[in-house]
């Protein structure tokens, strides 16, 4: 039975408190199942994605660290084979080792009076590049030119240093050298499968 205004007024006080009461049970019940389990799953399905996004940012920010970590190791490593590249290069490279020679004799002063390419020389781990030289010019230029020598970035080994008989002038002293000075390069592939390896397991 529907009840209205007038009738309401009607009621005695007992009654109009329990309709009243009803009505707000029955707002919040409504209020429950209608707005407030909605919210509150809503709520539930937000932590849920939150928690799971948490966990995909640590994962990546660990693939991050990793990224940058194996990143500056391979810069590392591109920049100590470009090092090693420059000390001990994949081929003779006989005019540019020619030239570095050339180069630190006459800036050291010294005159050059033989140069003459040698065979190469296969060892197990690298192959020699050997090249003999003869140079004339006075004690300090001498000094001068193995200094700068071993300052080049190629390694270089200079052997057989024997000297000559000095000759006097009117006010200085000319020595003449004789020198082997030994580059080296890598072996290439074929020779590296060639090459001996160590003795195994007892065996002379």
């Amino acid at each position: 039975m529907a009840l209205d205004a007038t009738s309401f007024s009607k009621l005695p006080l007992g009654a109009k408190i329990g309709v009243l009461v009803g009505i707000i049970v029955l707002l919040s019940v409504l209020f429950y199942f209608v707005l407030y389990m909605r919210v509150s799953n809503a709520m539930g399905e937000t932590d849920s994605k939150y928690e799971v996004l948490r966990k995909d940012l640590r994962v990546a920010e660990e693939h991050r660290k990793e990224y940058v970590a194996l990143r500056d190791e391979l810069v590392l490593r591109e920049a100590l084979d470009q090092q090693n590249l420059r000390s001990l290069p994949e081929r003779a490279e006989i005019p540019a080792f020619l030239q570095d020679l050339n180069r630190v004799a006459e800036l050291s002063g010294l005159k050059i009076l033989l140069v003459e390419p040698l065979p190469e020389e296969q060892s197990e781990h690298y192959t020699r590049v050997p090249v003999s030289l003869r140079l004339s010019g006075r004690f300090h230029q001498l000094a001068k030119f193995f200094y700068h020598i071993g300052k080049l970035e190629r390694a270089i080994n200079m052997e057989n240093i024997r000297l000559g008989d000095p000759v006097s002038t009117q006010d200085e002293v000319i020595l003449k050298v004789s020198v082997l000075a030994t580059t080296f390069r890598r072996l290439d592939a074929e020779a590296a499968a060639s090459a001996p390896s160590a003795p195994q397991g007892g065996a002379k």
